[in-house]
């Protein structure tokens, strides 16, 4: 399943702070770099982890009020919500590996 794309706040409670996985949020833009470095990876760990982790993708370009709300002062910032709270939150891009470590411990 790819990774679903949000860009209001009715979709982000709905398809986050709803969900009965926890979910990673990749809040990225298409001018980039770094964001496209990790965008594949996280679309791997998509399908890797399909039915334990959800994953959404939030453009800011597209969803400027979402990036505010969350704080997020740099791209690409991934946050980790579990039970409709924040568990984790990581900023840059970084390797699979290193990705998957933030994350296993959020998971079932």
């Amino acid at each position: 399943m790819a990774a679903a794309h949000i860009t209001d706040e009715k979709t982000f409670d709905d398809e986050v702070l709803k969900s009965s996985v926890p979910v990673l949020v990749d809040f990225w833009a298409e001018w980039c770099g770094p964001c496209r470095m990790i965008s594949p990876i996280v679309d791997e760990i998509a399908k890797e982890l399909q039915g334990k982790l959800k994953v959404v993708k939030i453009n800011v370009d597209e969803a400027q009020q979402l990036a505010i709300k969350h704080n997020v002062m740099s791209i690409p910032t991934l946050l980790i919500v579990k039970d409709g709270k924040l568990a984790d939150h990581m900023v840059g891009a970084m390797p699979k590996d290193q990705l998957l470590q933030k994350i296993k411990p959020h998971l079932g």
